[in-house]
């Protein structure tokens, strides 16, 4: 299923019933009076937030979405049914937009609900017009036309660490080896086409797909998952120590980074990946030259149990920490 994280849809909340005209019609009273009962009122348009980052994917082919239309009004004075309720379940980090209002709706919580459109009215029936001087009234009134609109969904994942780094620095490998993720693992550049989520000890990891010079202007994946670093609580640089130049490589994806707004103050840790591929001196000449930028670095090899723990518990501390 290809990941989605984008989506436009129509909706539309339900009309509300018809008020009808009707007559109590019983034996023995050959003249009963006005006993139309009002429309039931139409049904809400309701987002709901839920743990489930390829929602969008599942709906994405379906662009309408209605609530139900509130029953029309009976006799005896009967109201009529109020139409039920559309929900649409978006996952957590979908941002709604109304094209028609500009107006925005953030879902940030597990199970949040919020009406993005309301139910129409029920119209009256005739006994509602009954009085002393009026005991027939022949008129009723229709039900409220409902509110409707476009809507654009933008999805960015809400996630306490986000790995980014240029393509095939080990992100997904790492975040395979930290919380079990099983994400797609590959000897080449773009091996991860769609953000992977996991967790470990309640702190959920996205890795972010692999990012390149120019990737602001479209280049390689683009900046489609650049939106999902925006709400990460921890930015985890993943710099391959098999590249020649690691320094280089972490200037070009901090520029892009930098492009994308709200991403410029989150807190970042360079991380120096695959460890096990060079030898002790390669990494204290890497780190030096980091430190002389001021930058602390961290190391790992996701063959290695004991860097891995170790690593675990610093991630888990500094998010514990923020």
């Amino acid at each position: 299923m290809k990941f989605v994280d984008e989506y436009r849809f129509f909706g539309k909340a339900g009309n509300g019933g018809d008020g009808v005209v009707r007559w109590r019609r019983e034996k023995f009273v050959p003249k009963g009076g006005p006993n139309g009962g009002n429309g039931g009122k139409g049904g809400d348009f309701i987002v709901e937030a839920i743990r489930d980052i390829n929602r969008l994917s599942r709906i994405s082919n379906k662009v309408e979405h209605e609530a139900e239309k509130g029953q029309d009004g009976g006799s005896n004075s009967k109201t009529g049914r109020d139409g039920q309720d559309f929900i649409l379940q978006l996952p957590i980090g979908s941002i709604i937009t109304n094209n028609d209002t500009g107006e925005i709706v953030d879902l940030t919580n597990d199970g949040e609900r919020v009406i993005l459109l309301k139910g129409g009215a029920g119209g009256l029936g005739n006994e509602h017009f009954k009085s002393a001087s009026n005991r027939q009234p022949r008129e009723c009134t229709k039900g409220a036309e409902a509110a409707s609109g476009t809507f654009t969904v933008e999805l960015r994942l809400i996630a306490d660490i986000g790995l980014v780094g240029l393509p095939n620095a080990g992100k997904t490998s790492l975040l395979n080896a930290l919380t079990n993720a099983d994400a797609k693992v590959g000897a080449y550049e773009f091996t991860t086409l769609d953000p992977n989520l996991g967790v470990t000890y309640g702190i959920v990891i996205a890795d972010i797909p692999g990012l390149i010079e120019g990737a602001h202007k479209g280049r390689g994946l683009g900046m489609q998952f650049l939106r999902h670093i925006s709400r990460t609580r921890l930015i985890l640089h993943c710099i391959s120590l098999e590249r020649v130049d690691p320094v280089t490589d972490y200037l070009t994806v901090r520029a892009e980074l930098d492009q994308f707004p709200g991403v410029h103050d989150i807190p970042e840790q360079v991380l120096l990946t695959k460890s096990d591929t060079v030898s002790a001196e390669t990494i204290a000449h890497v780190r030096q030259l980091f430190a002389e930028r001021s930058m602390q670095t961290l190391t790992v090899s996701v063959i290695d149990d004991e860097q891995l723990k170790n690593l675990q518990d610093t991630l888990v501390s500094i998010v514990r920490a923020s």
